[in-house]
């Protein structure tokens, strides 16, 4: 790759690290105010505790767990592609980064698809069934466990290269 071709897909990538950045943190910002701060301005002016809904709360809450585990997936392409802006070597940044956001996907599904109707039933929250057909979580789920399994790929792929070039 040329260097100036090189130099621009740096600075692309140290621009997609900041747009990773701020994505997160404006979705956790947002999430902050509606299950803390809002709650809490309620509480506060409410005359009594069982005015505001706790219940009700507690399940919004479970109902968003899974938008933690992909913005730790959008927190770790960014952080991947900040290591590439600064120089790191492509093939081990990807492969770790391919395997963390991997595991966040798959769990983010796997809890949007079988924990969060189970956890809010638990709670007396809400009455389902035992597995929430979502299939944006289902899907996401499978492509977490394709990526997991790709970054070890990748990895195995790194240690034959290893392997090669020392019996050269």
């Amino acid at each position: 790759m040329p260097t100036d071709d090189l130099a621009r897909f740096r600075r692309l990538c140290g621009q997609f690290r900041w747009l990773a950045v701020f994505m997160v943190c404006s979705v956790s910002a947002i999430m902050v105010l509606m299950f803390v701060v809002a709650p809490a301005v309620t509480l506060s002016r409410a005359a009594s505790p069982a005015d505001v809904g706790l219940i009700d709360l507690v399940e919004k809450a479970i109902w968003a767990t899974p938008t933690l585990f992909y913005l730790y997936a959008v927190w770790a392409i960014g952080s991947a592609m900040g290591k590439v802006s600064k120089g790191r070597l492509i093939q081990p940044t990807l492969a770790r980064a391919l395997r963390q956001v991997g595991i966040a996907l798959g769990l983010g599904g796997l809890l949007s698809v079988f924990g969060i109707t189970n956890i809010s039933r638990l709670i007396g929250g809400s009455q389902g069934s035992f597995a929430y057909f979502d299939v944006a979580g289902m899907t996401l789920g499978m492509i977490g466990g394709a990526l997991f399994l790709l970054g070890r790929v990748m990895d195995r792929a790194a240690d034959i290269q290893a392997e090669l070039d020392e019996m050269i």
